[in-house]
């Protein structure tokens, strides 16, 4: 591990970190006690990444394991995709894009560029992906996106968090009217939402989700989706159907008890819910500490 950067020093147990400019939180880049080679973006606190530099394939946070097991099933196996992914953190799934289908092109994007600077010197990634960073907010970003990429991406993950929370003007529907002209026919939106009980803000994002997109499916650990604790709910957004075998295949890929909503049961879950907008989005709220939790 490099510690070499510029804009890096260590914190006070000796790990990588860097204060962000924009947000003044503090990123540290730890190692995983448990498994050789792997490490962990903690910001604010938070653990937000995961990354196994030997394996990028391996992934770890329930909801990352269940963003990767749409990523496995679009198209054919190994086939390259085209991505943009909303939010860096230490670029878990466009590593693993990578690994799994090799020669996907990928665009990324992210505010804090010393998080970028800090993850480029101390968990460089492979140097053959294609692989875009693009520095700035992700809404602008995606109103500069090249003419090219519309109607051209397979898929588009929104994971963006300032230190433990979604900013509000992420969540709405003009947000995600933004994001929707990328999509090709057979494009996804995958979404992380973290909740707690009631899961008012998860129903709020179903139903903006569905003012944007016809097709809509959710999926994540049952006690999560029943509002009994704290964690992260994958919505999935497309223009045309879901195909419906996706749906015993993420729940028999894990991390296990799983629960999809779809069709009559996504409505009675988002019912009476109000669509946010950007007069009325507001930020997610704040996650325990063990909504990242490590799936087995």
């Amino acid at each position: 591990m490099s510690t070499g950067h510029r804009n890096e020093k260590n914190d006070a147990a000796g790990h990588p970190s860097v204060v962000l400019k924009l947000s003044g939180h503090t990123a540290v880049i730890e190692p995983d006690r448990f498994t050789p080679g792997s490490f962990q973006l903690v910001v604010d606190g938070t653990p937000q990444s995961h990354v196994n530099i030997d394996h990028p394939d391996e992934l770890f946070f329930e909801y990352i394991q269940r963003i990767g097991h749409v990523i496995d099933l679009l198209g054919d196996p190994h086939e390259p995709i085209t991505a943009v992914h909303l939010g860096a953190g230490a670029l878990t799934l466009p590593r693993y894009v990578e690994a799994t289908r090799p020669g996907s092109r990928q665009q990324v994007v992210e505010i804090e560029s010393d998080l970028i600077d800090l993850v480029r010197e101390v968990l460089p990634w492979d140097k053959r992906a294609q692989l875009r960073v693009r520095h700035g907010d992700a809404r602008e970003v995606l109103g500069k996106l090249p003419a090219g990429l519309h109607g051209a991406v397979d898929l588009v993950v929104v994971d963006i968090f300032s230190g433990a929370r979604t900013p509000k003007h992420v969540t709405s529907r003009e947000f995600f009217a933004l994001a929707a002209p990328l999509l090709s026919s057979r494009g996804v939106l995958a979404v992380n939402v973290a909740d707690g009980p009631g899961l008012a803000f998860a129903r709020g994002q179903a139903a903006t989700l569905s003012a944007v997109f016809p097709h809509v499916i959710g999926f994540a650990e049952t006690q999560v989706l029943k509002g009994r604790r704290f964690g992260n709910i994958v919505f999935v957004a497309a223009h045309t159907p879901i195909d419906l075998n996706w749906i015993p295949r993420l729940l028999a890929n894990g991390p296990h008890p799983a629960k999809v909503i779809e069709g009559a049961e996504l409505k009675a879950f988002m019912a009476g819910s109000l669509v946010a907008t950007d007069e009325t989005s507001t930020q997610s709220p704040l996650p325990g500490r063990t909504v990242f939790q490590i799936g087995h």
